[in-house]
């Protein structure tokens, strides 16, 4: 195989920390090697990594070639300590040149391990989030996958989780009592930060599939428009049975599920390397950078507001106006630079 090649040897002073000890689920040495994987190394070795060791343990299944003390290594290695945590982005650092020691963070005792958790966390969080999200939700949902990276708990059953309590959480605003409504926010709310841990524990634990990211993407989907369609049935329900609402709510829903459908065609559809879905547009100008903005779903503290006064039926007619708008808004960019289409 043709491309970088990385060894991993053993601290150069005394360490404390042994290679398979576990980091937010998974051995030090262990997360290293499938984290250079992730970067396009096409070789990983480990010094020192006999059979039986807790070198070779930790890198059991990861492809590492385990090489005895005094073996020749890959020539041309980037050498590497096995007990410096680093991410994808930075192990990708080294084969351009970065200094190994001026990335990550090094784990040589148990005072070092919070530290390093912390940074592998901040880490997870995107700048491309909305603001509620970046500065409230992302705090709670690293603190949930914190302790969920430690079990058998996978991405995809925090997806299906997440799912199920936004269902259940529309169907409060089949009343038009604020009470009932205000549940039914605060569910959608728990949604959506439940939401944020499939992807942290996918990228924690090196779990990503496409899969999981059309689940995750379709499952968001679905729980909106069962929040809209429980939004017009209680708003007909409260107004005596009248068709209006239910105008309204297929308004909403079919502008929804029209935009996924197109965000899906144009970015997710076929197979491509890195993150399924990043964005709904390219960043190249204020209307496109307003739309990516307005796929954010901080939306959801205006629907919690609203519910506070059993009003949430508000938001759906500024939804109905909304998300059939900005299909119009995605399509239209999108034929306006056919060069560059949606990304």
């Amino acid at each position: 195989m043709t491309g970088p090649a990385l060894l991993l040897v053993p601290p150069d002073g005394p360490t404390a920390i042994a290679p398979d000890e576990v980091l937010l689920g998974l051995p030090v040495a262990r997360r290293t090697a499938l984290a250079a994987s992730r970067a396009g190394f096409a070789t990983v070795a480990a010094c020192g990594a006999a059979s039986g060791t807790a070198l070779a343990k930790a890198l059991e299944g990861t492809g590492a070639e385990l090489l005895p003390s005094g073996a020749t290594p890959p020539e041309g290695a980037i050498v590497l300590p096995w007990n410096r945590v680093l991410r994808t982005a930075e192990v990708r650092a080294l084969a351009s040149g970065q200094p190994a020691a001026r990335l990550g963070v090094a784990v040589t005792a148990p005072a070092d391990r919070k530290r390093a958790e912390r940074w592998l966390l901040d880490g997870l969080v995107k700048d491309s989030e909305g603001f509620m999200s970046r500065h409230f939700e992302r705090k709670i949902s690293l603190a949930v996958s914190r302790v969920l990276a430690a079990t058998r708990v996978t991405p995809n059953e925090m997806t299906l989780v997440s799912v199920a309590i936004g269902l259940g959480g529309a169907l409060f605003f089949l009343s038009p009592s604020a009470a009932m409504q205000t549940a039914g926010a605060l569910l959608f709310l728990l949604h959506s930060i439940l939401d944020g841990c499939d992807g942290e524990l996918a990228r924690l634990k090196f779990q990503e599939s496409r899969f999981g990211g059309v689940l995750d993407f379709w499952g968001d989907n679905l729980v909106h428009a069962a929040v809209f369609s429980c939004m017009a049935l209680g708003w007909s329900r409260a107004s005596g049975g009248a068709i209006w609402p239910l105008v309204l709510g297929a308004l909403a829903v079919a502008g929804t599920l029209a935009s996924a459908t197109w965000v899906y065609v144009k970015t997710m559809r076929r197979e491509k390397e890195g993150p399924l879905f990043t964005g709904v547009t390219s960043p190249d100008s204020v209307v496109a950078r307003a739309a990516d903005a307005l796929s954010r779903r901080d939306f959801i503290y205006l629907v919690l507001a609203l519910s506070l006064f059993g009003k949430a039926d508000w938001f759906l007619a500024l939804t109905a106006a909304g998300a059939p708008l900005y299909f119009v808004l995605l399509f239209a960019l999108d034929r306006r630079r056919p060069e560059r289409k949606i990304a």
